[in-house]
Parts: C-alpha cells; structure tokens; sequence
C-alpha cells in the first residue's frame, strides 16, 4: 500500500477511495467551529495551494485574524490590512498595522510596523513603532526607527538605531493654535 508524507512529517495510509487520488493528504480548514484548532507555525490556508506554508486562519484564541508565515517562506513588497496577529517565521519584507507581531528565532522581517505589542526573538529592521509593549528576547535583533511605549529586553538581546520612548510621535508634533 502507498504511504504520503504530510505538511508535519506525520505518515497516513492512503485510502483507494480517496476522491482526489492515491497520493492526497487530508487538509482541515481552519478557523470553522467543531474542528480541531488551527494547525501550528507553517499549517495550511485552504484558499491557497498545500505547499506555501502560510496559514491565515479567519480567527485565532483571542477571536481575531492571524497570519502566519512559516519557515522557509519569502514574503516581498506587501501591505498587511485586516490582521490582528502576524507570526514570522521565514522572511517578510512589509508595512503592517496590527495588534501583535512575534518573530520568531528564526524569522525576519523587514519594512514599517505600527503594533501595540512586539515580540522578537528573530530580526526586525525598518521602522517598528510599538504602541504598548516591545519583547526583545535574548536572541532578538530589532534595528531602525523605533518607538515604543514599555520596553522588556532580555539579556542577549540588541536593540540599535534611532530609538525613542513615547510610542504616538503624532503628539508630540501637534501645535496649539490662538483663536482671536
């Protein structure tokens, strides 16, 4: 009997009545109620072809959207919208405006982010402003232009370039104007 090999190196037999073939894995969408969770970092988008290893899932635990970029994935010259979580764990160079960001060891990211929390253990490098939180753990690189409104960095991690406290720059730029 034929064996395949799925996404998460898992092996399942194959059934000779499967309807797309003897070679096909069994891909569950996400995000849908009375199914398992969304798979983990680099799961399937059921709207995109099985081998991209990027999941965006409708709703993730805290009941908004999520994306997720799995390792070995390149992902160039975009604009996120919509997105409540983005988890990197390849590459992205992009502008994003969301409520969380996690790079993880291994991933990149590249570009402007505006998020309430941050948390690297990869590299970012471009224009970060974090509303609330920033997280650099001992193996995070964040370099660039950076605000932030609370900073945590653990030892071992970097932080490098153009940094300032106060995450709304919008505020400070505001002038009063006389009326009369």
């Amino acid at each position: 009997m034929l064996r395949s090999e799925t996404l998460f190196g898992k092996r399942e037999n194959n059934t000779p009545n499967s309807p797309l073939g003897s070679t096909a894995s069994t891909i569950v969408p996400t995000g849908t109620s009375g199914m398992s969770k969304p798979a983990p970092i680099g799961g399937l988008n059921p709207a995109a072809p099985a081998d991209t290893g990027v999941m965006a899932s409708s709703t993730n635990e805290s009941g908004g959207s999520k994306l997720i970029v799995g390792p070995n994935i390149k992902l160039k010259g975009v604009e996120i919208t919509d997105c409540d979580t983005l988890v990197v764990e390849g590459r992205v160079e992009a502008t994003i405006d969301s409520r969380v960001i996690q790079i993880a060891e291994q991933g990149a990211f590249k570009g402007s982010a505006e998020i309430d929390i941050a948390e690297i253990r990869g590299e970012f490098d471009g224009d970060l402003t974090v509303r609330q939180k920033l997280v650099i753990y001992a193996t995070g690189k964040v370099s660039g232009k950076v605000r932030y409104g609370k900073v945590v960095i653990e030892e071992g991690g970097q932080l490098a370039g153009d940094i300032q406290v106060g995450a709304s720059t919008a505020a400070k730029n505001l002038t009063v104007a006389k009326v009369g």
